[in-house]
Protein backbone atom coordinates (compact mmCIF):
# COMPACT_ATOMS: atom_id res chain seq x y z
CA UNK A 1 0.00 0.00 0.00
CA UNK A 2 1.11 3.55 -0.79
CA UNK A 3 0.11 6.36 1.57
CA UNK A 4 0.05 10.01 0.55
CA UNK A 5 -0.03 13.08 2.81
CA UNK A 6 -2.74 15.48 1.64
CA UNK A 7 -1.94 19.20 1.83
CA UNK A 8 -3.42 21.53 4.40
CA UNK A 9 -3.00 25.22 3.76
CA UNK A 10 -0.97 27.02 6.41
CA UNK A 11 0.23 23.79 8.05
CA UNK A 12 1.93 21.36 5.66
CA UNK A 13 4.48 23.75 4.20
CA UNK A 14 8.07 22.62 3.68
CA UNK A 15 9.25 23.00 7.33
CA UNK A 16 6.42 20.75 8.49
CA UNK A 17 6.95 18.24 5.67
CA UNK A 18 10.69 18.04 6.29
CA UNK A 19 10.27 17.47 10.01
CA UNK A 20 7.50 14.95 9.53
CA UNK A 21 9.71 13.00 7.12
CA UNK A 22 12.56 13.22 9.64
CA UNK A 23 10.60 11.83 12.58
CA UNK A 24 8.09 9.43 11.00
CA UNK A 25 7.89 6.80 8.29
CA UNK A 26 5.08 5.53 6.12
CA UNK A 27 4.42 8.46 3.77
CA UNK A 28 5.21 7.80 0.11
CA UNK A 29 4.29 11.25 -1.25
CA UNK A 30 3.77 14.67 0.32
CA UNK A 31 1.52 17.04 -1.62
CA UNK A 32 2.16 20.76 -1.25
CA UNK A 33 -0.53 23.27 -0.31
CA UNK A 34 -1.87 24.57 -3.60
CA UNK A 35 0.09 26.98 -5.75
CA UNK A 36 -2.11 29.55 -7.49
CA UNK A 37 -0.18 30.81 -10.53
CA UNK A 38 -1.38 33.83 -12.49
CA UNK A 39 -0.90 34.70 -16.16
CA UNK A 40 1.63 37.46 -15.46
CA UNK A 41 3.21 37.04 -12.04
CA UNK A 42 3.43 33.25 -12.11
CA UNK A 43 3.99 31.84 -8.63
CA UNK A 44 4.49 34.10 -5.64
CA UNK A 45 7.77 34.29 -3.73
CA UNK A 46 6.13 32.40 -0.84
CA UNK A 47 4.90 29.65 -3.17
CA UNK A 48 8.27 29.37 -4.88
CA UNK A 49 10.00 29.02 -1.52
CA UNK A 50 7.76 26.08 -0.65
CA UNK A 51 8.75 24.10 -3.76
CA UNK A 52 12.43 25.02 -4.11
CA UNK A 53 14.40 21.77 -4.38
CA UNK A 54 16.82 22.85 -1.65
CA UNK A 55 13.87 23.21 0.74
CA UNK A 56 12.61 19.71 -0.03
CA UNK A 57 15.78 17.66 -0.29
CA UNK A 58 15.21 13.97 0.29
CA UNK A 59 11.44 14.35 0.70
CA UNK A 60 9.09 12.84 -1.94
CA UNK A 61 7.11 15.97 -2.81
CA UNK A 62 4.38 16.55 -5.41
CA UNK A 63 3.46 20.20 -6.15
CA UNK A 64 -0.26 20.92 -6.36
CA UNK A 65 -1.67 23.67 -8.58
CA UNK A 66 -5.02 25.47 -8.25
CA UNK A 67 -6.22 27.15 -11.45
CA UNK A 68 -8.89 27.01 -14.14
CA UNK A 69 -6.62 28.32 -16.91
CA UNK A 70 -4.74 25.73 -18.93
CA UNK A 71 -2.05 28.22 -19.95
CA UNK A 72 -1.28 29.11 -16.34
CA UNK A 73 -1.23 25.44 -15.37
CA UNK A 74 1.20 24.57 -18.15
CA UNK A 75 3.50 27.52 -17.49
CA UNK A 76 3.77 26.67 -13.79
CA UNK A 77 4.13 22.94 -14.50
CA UNK A 78 7.03 23.54 -16.88
CA UNK A 79 8.80 25.67 -14.26
CA UNK A 80 8.29 22.90 -11.72
CA UNK A 81 9.55 20.29 -14.19
CA UNK A 82 12.71 22.37 -14.63
CA UNK A 83 13.18 22.09 -10.85
CA UNK A 84 13.07 18.32 -11.14
CA UNK A 85 9.43 17.54 -10.35
CA UNK A 86 7.95 14.76 -12.49
CA UNK A 87 4.39 14.79 -11.18
CA UNK A 88 2.14 17.84 -10.99
CA UNK A 89 -1.21 17.62 -9.23
CA UNK A 90 -4.29 19.64 -10.22
CA UNK A 91 -6.55 20.66 -7.34
CA UNK A 92 -10.22 20.10 -8.24
CA UNK A 93 -11.17 19.27 -4.67
CA UNK A 94 -10.82 22.41 -2.54
CA UNK A 95 -14.29 23.24 -1.09
CA UNK A 96 -13.44 26.74 0.20
CA UNK A 97 -16.08 29.29 -0.79
CA UNK A 98 -13.49 31.91 -1.70
CA UNK A 99 -11.89 29.39 -4.09
CA UNK A 100 -15.03 27.91 -5.62
CA UNK A 101 -16.54 31.36 -6.22
CA UNK A 102 -13.67 31.93 -8.69
CA UNK A 103 -14.54 28.69 -10.56
CA UNK A 104 -11.49 26.96 -9.11
CA UNK A 105 -11.01 23.87 -6.97
CA UNK A 106 -14.26 21.91 -6.73
CA UNK A 107 -16.04 24.98 -8.13
CA UNK A 108 -14.59 24.11 -11.54
CA UNK A 109 -16.58 20.85 -11.51
CA UNK A 110 -19.79 22.79 -12.10
CA UNK A 111 -18.57 23.67 -15.62
CA UNK A 112 -17.89 20.33 -17.36
CA UNK A 113 -17.49 21.81 -20.84
CA UNK A 114 -14.85 24.25 -19.62
CA UNK A 115 -13.16 21.48 -17.65
CA UNK A 116 -13.03 19.30 -20.77
CA UNK A 117 -11.47 22.15 -22.78
CA UNK A 118 -8.94 22.68 -19.99
CA UNK A 119 -7.82 19.06 -20.11
CA UNK A 120 -7.80 18.97 -23.89
CA UNK A 121 -5.40 21.92 -24.00
CA UNK A 122 -3.20 20.56 -21.22
CA UNK A 123 -2.89 17.03 -22.58
CA UNK A 124 -2.33 18.31 -26.12
CA UNK A 125 0.76 20.23 -25.04
CA UNK A 126 4.02 18.79 -26.36
CA UNK A 127 5.68 18.74 -22.92
CA UNK A 128 2.87 16.58 -21.56
CA UNK A 129 2.71 14.32 -24.62
CA UNK A 130 6.49 13.85 -24.45
CA UNK A 131 6.28 12.74 -20.82
CA UNK A 132 8.30 15.59 -19.31
CA UNK A 133 5.93 15.39 -16.35
CA UNK A 134 2.81 13.46 -15.36
CA UNK A 135 -0.47 15.04 -14.37
CA UNK A 136 -2.47 13.74 -11.44
CA UNK A 137 -5.78 15.13 -10.21
CA UNK A 138 -7.44 15.48 -6.81
CA UNK A 139 -11.20 15.81 -7.10
CA UNK A 140 -14.53 15.80 -5.35
CA UNK A 141 -17.54 14.11 -6.94
CA UNK A 142 -19.44 17.29 -7.73
CA UNK A 143 -20.21 20.85 -6.76
CA UNK A 144 -23.84 20.76 -5.62
CA UNK A 145 -25.21 17.29 -6.36
CA UNK A 146 -23.85 13.74 -6.38
CA UNK A 147 -25.62 13.29 -9.72
CA UNK A 148 -23.03 15.55 -11.35
CA UNK A 149 -20.44 12.79 -11.07
CA UNK A 150 -21.12 10.64 -14.20
CA UNK A 151 -20.48 13.59 -16.53
CA UNK A 152 -17.32 14.54 -14.63
CA UNK A 153 -16.15 10.91 -14.70
CA UNK A 154 -16.63 10.76 -18.47
CA UNK A 155 -14.28 13.73 -18.83
CA UNK A 156 -11.58 12.19 -16.64
CA UNK A 157 -11.80 8.95 -18.60
CA UNK A 158 -10.91 10.77 -21.82
CA UNK A 159 -7.45 11.74 -20.57
CA UNK A 160 -4.36 9.82 -19.36
CA UNK A 161 -4.37 11.08 -15.77
CA UNK A 162 -1.54 9.39 -13.85
CA UNK A 163 -3.61 9.11 -10.65
CA UNK A 164 -7.10 10.31 -9.81
CA UNK A 165 -7.50 11.01 -6.09
CA UNK A 166 -11.18 10.98 -5.17
CA UNK A 167 -12.69 12.55 -2.07
CA UNK A 168 -16.24 11.21 -2.37
CA UNK A 169 -18.13 14.25 -1.16
CA UNK A 170 -19.60 17.19 -3.05
CA UNK A 171 -18.32 20.71 -2.44
CA UNK A 172 -21.22 21.95 -0.36
CA UNK A 173 -20.76 19.09 2.12
CA UNK A 174 -17.25 20.32 2.96
CA UNK A 175 -16.15 17.66 5.50
CA UNK A 176 -19.55 16.99 7.07
CA UNK A 177 -21.55 13.79 6.99
CA UNK A 178 -20.02 10.61 5.65
CA UNK A 179 -18.24 10.07 2.31
CA UNK A 180 -20.36 8.56 -0.48
CA UNK A 181 -18.68 5.17 -0.54
CA UNK A 182 -21.34 3.79 -2.89
CA UNK A 183 -20.24 6.36 -5.47
CA UNK A 184 -16.60 5.50 -4.81
CA UNK A 185 -17.38 1.83 -5.49
CA UNK A 186 -18.82 2.83 -8.88
CA UNK A 187 -15.75 4.96 -9.60
CA UNK A 188 -13.48 1.97 -9.04
CA UNK A 189 -15.42 0.03 -11.66
CA UNK A 190 -15.63 2.81 -14.23
CA UNK A 191 -12.33 4.67 -14.03
CA UNK A 192 -9.79 4.15 -16.80
CA UNK A 193 -7.18 5.85 -14.62
CA UNK A 194 -5.57 4.63 -11.37
CA UNK A 195 -7.63 5.64 -8.33
CA UNK A 196 -6.47 7.00 -4.97
CA UNK A 197 -8.96 7.20 -2.09
CA UNK A 198 -9.19 10.22 0.23
CA UNK A 199 -11.58 10.92 3.08
CA UNK A 200 -12.22 10.35 6.80
CA UNK A 201 -9.37 7.95 7.63
CA UNK A 202 -8.30 9.01 11.11
CA UNK A 203 -6.99 5.81 12.69
CA UNK A 204 -5.38 2.50 11.76
CA UNK A 205 -8.74 0.89 12.58
CA UNK A 206 -10.48 3.14 10.05
CA UNK A 207 -7.95 2.03 7.45
CA UNK A 208 -8.49 -1.62 8.34
CA UNK A 209 -12.25 -1.29 7.79
CA UNK A 210 -11.70 0.60 4.55
CA UNK A 211 -9.36 -2.12 3.27
CA UNK A 212 -11.90 -4.78 4.14
CA UNK A 213 -14.48 -2.94 2.05
CA UNK A 214 -12.12 -2.01 -0.81
CA UNK A 215 -9.30 -4.60 -0.84
CA UNK A 216 -8.13 -3.66 -4.36
CA UNK A 217 -7.36 -0.03 -3.48
CA UNK A 218 -3.59 0.25 -3.07
CA UNK A 219 -3.16 4.04 -2.92
CA UNK A 220 -4.69 6.19 -0.18
CA UNK A 221 -4.32 9.88 0.68
CA UNK A 222 -4.72 11.03 4.28
CA UNK A 223 -4.88 14.64 5.44
CA UNK A 224 -6.57 15.52 8.72
CA UNK A 225 -5.81 12.09 10.19
CA UNK A 226 -2.06 12.63 9.77
CA UNK A 227 -2.23 16.12 11.26
CA UNK A 228 -4.10 14.66 14.25
CA UNK A 229 -1.60 11.82 14.68
CA UNK A 230 1.68 12.38 12.80
CA UNK A 231 2.59 8.70 13.23
CA UNK A 232 -0.60 7.41 11.59
CA UNK A 233 0.93 6.38 8.24
CA UNK A 234 3.65 4.51 10.06
CA UNK A 235 1.16 2.72 12.28
CA UNK A 236 -0.99 1.77 9.29
CA UNK A 237 1.96 0.24 7.47
CA UNK A 238 3.06 -1.68 10.53
CA UNK A 239 -0.48 -3.02 10.86
CA UNK A 240 -0.56 -3.94 7.15
CA UNK A 241 2.82 -5.65 7.38
CA UNK A 242 1.69 -7.66 10.39
CA UNK A 243 -1.33 -8.96 8.47
CA UNK A 244 0.80 -9.80 5.43
CA UNK A 245 3.37 -11.61 7.58
CA UNK A 246 0.65 -13.67 9.25
CA UNK A 247 -0.74 -14.62 5.85
CA UNK A 248 2.68 -15.48 4.44
CA UNK A 249 3.66 -17.54 7.47
CA UNK A 250 0.31 -19.37 7.35
CA UNK A 251 1.00 -20.18 3.70
CA UNK A 252 4.40 -21.58 4.67
CA UNK A 253 2.87 -23.78 7.35
CA UNK A 254 0.41 -25.09 4.78
CA UNK A 255 3.19 -26.34 2.57
CA UNK A 256 4.13 -23.28 0.52
CA UNK A 257 7.90 -23.77 0.14
CA UNK A 258 8.50 -20.57 -1.82
CA UNK A 259 8.35 -18.15 1.13
CA UNK A 260 10.03 -18.59 4.48
CA UNK A 261 9.32 -16.73 7.75
CA UNK A 262 12.67 -14.95 7.25
CA UNK A 263 11.50 -13.71 3.85
CA UNK A 264 8.18 -12.69 5.38
CA UNK A 265 10.01 -10.34 7.75
CA UNK A 266 11.19 -8.37 4.73
CA UNK A 267 7.62 -7.23 4.10
CA UNK A 268 7.73 -5.08 7.25
CA UNK A 269 8.47 -1.49 6.13
CA UNK A 270 11.57 0.19 7.45
CA UNK A 271 10.23 2.15 10.39
CA UNK A 272 11.56 4.77 12.74
CA UNK A 273 9.58 3.44 15.65
CA UNK A 274 8.23 0.79 17.84
CA UNK A 275 5.11 1.65 19.79
CA UNK A 276 7.02 2.35 23.03
CA UNK A 277 8.97 5.32 21.63
CA UNK A 278 6.14 6.87 19.67
CA UNK A 279 5.14 9.65 22.08
CA UNK A 280 8.70 10.95 22.61
CA UNK A 281 9.00 11.33 18.83
CA UNK A 282 5.68 13.15 18.55
CA UNK A 283 6.83 15.50 21.31
CA UNK A 284 10.22 16.04 19.66
CA UNK A 285 8.45 16.70 16.35
CA UNK A 286 6.22 19.32 17.98
CA UNK A 287 9.12 20.95 19.80
CA UNK A 288 11.24 21.27 16.67
CA UNK A 289 8.35 22.80 14.72
CA UNK A 290 7.77 25.20 17.61
CA UNK A 291 11.43 26.23 17.71
CA UNK A 292 11.53 26.71 13.95
CA UNK A 293 8.56 29.09 14.03
CA UNK A 294 9.89 30.86 17.13
CA UNK A 295 13.08 31.64 15.21
CA UNK A 296 11.38 32.65 11.95
CA UNK A 297 8.22 34.47 13.10
CA UNK A 298 8.00 37.78 14.91
CA UNK A 299 6.30 37.92 18.29
CA UNK A 300 4.42 35.46 20.45
CA UNK A 301 1.09 36.27 18.81
CA UNK A 302 2.03 35.01 15.34
CA UNK A 303 3.92 32.03 16.73
CA UNK A 304 1.06 30.91 18.96
CA UNK A 305 -1.53 31.44 16.24
CA UNK A 306 0.37 28.98 14.03
CA UNK A 307 0.77 26.42 16.83
CA UNK A 308 -2.86 26.72 17.95
CA UNK A 309 -3.91 25.90 14.40
CA UNK A 310 -1.90 22.69 14.60
CA UNK A 311 -3.38 21.79 17.99
CA UNK A 312 -6.92 22.25 16.69
CA UNK A 313 -6.29 18.91 14.95
CA UNK A 314 -3.90 17.19 17.34
CA UNK A 315 -6.16 17.62 20.36
CA UNK A 316 -8.61 15.18 18.76
CA UNK A 317 -6.20 12.48 19.96
CA UNK A 318 -6.07 13.75 23.55
CA UNK A 319 -8.48 12.86 26.39
CA UNK A 320 -10.28 15.82 28.02
CA UNK A 321 -9.50 17.81 24.91
CA UNK A 322 -12.22 20.42 25.55
CA UNK A 323 -10.56 21.64 28.75
CA UNK A 324 -7.09 21.53 27.20
CA UNK A 325 -8.26 23.26 24.02
CA UNK A 326 -9.48 26.18 26.11
CA UNK A 327 -6.11 26.45 27.88
CA UNK A 328 -4.15 26.36 24.63
CA UNK A 329 -6.55 28.69 22.86
CA UNK A 330 -6.44 31.26 25.68
CA UNK A 331 -2.65 31.25 26.04
CA UNK A 332 -1.17 34.60 25.06
CA UNK A 333 2.48 34.03 25.89
CA UNK A 334 4.93 31.20 25.33
CA UNK A 335 5.26 30.03 28.98
CA UNK A 336 1.52 29.51 29.44
CA UNK A 337 1.27 27.86 26.02
CA UNK A 338 4.07 25.41 26.88
CA UNK A 339 2.47 24.60 30.24
CA UNK A 340 -0.79 23.73 28.47
CA UNK A 341 1.12 21.66 25.91
CA UNK A 342 2.88 19.70 28.68
CA UNK A 343 -0.55 18.84 30.07
CA UNK A 344 -1.85 17.85 26.63
CA UNK A 345 1.08 15.53 25.95
CA UNK A 346 0.75 13.94 29.40
CA UNK A 347 -2.86 13.09 28.60
CA UNK A 348 -2.05 11.90 25.09
CA UNK A 349 0.74 9.63 26.35
CA UNK A 350 -1.74 7.72 28.52
CA UNK A 351 -3.59 6.61 25.39
CA UNK A 352 -0.59 4.68 24.02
Amino acid sequence: MHLYFAPLEGITTYPYRNLHHKYFGGVDKYFTPFLAPGPEQGMSVKEMRDVLPENNAGVPVVPQILTNRAGDFLLASKKLAEMGYREINLNLGCPSGTVTAKKKGSGFLLYPDDLDRFFDEVFSDASVRNGEFQISVKTRIGKNEVEEWPEIMAIYNRYPISELTVHPRIQKEFYKGVPHLDVFADILKESRNPIVYNGDLFTAEHMKKFREKFPTVENVMIGRGLIRNPALAELIKIEEAGVENAQVCAGTENGNKETSPEQAEKTVPESRNTGDNLMPRIRAFHDEIFEYYRETMSGDRNLLFRMKDLWSYMLEEVPDSEKLAKKIRKSQHVPEYLAAVDEAFAGWERTF
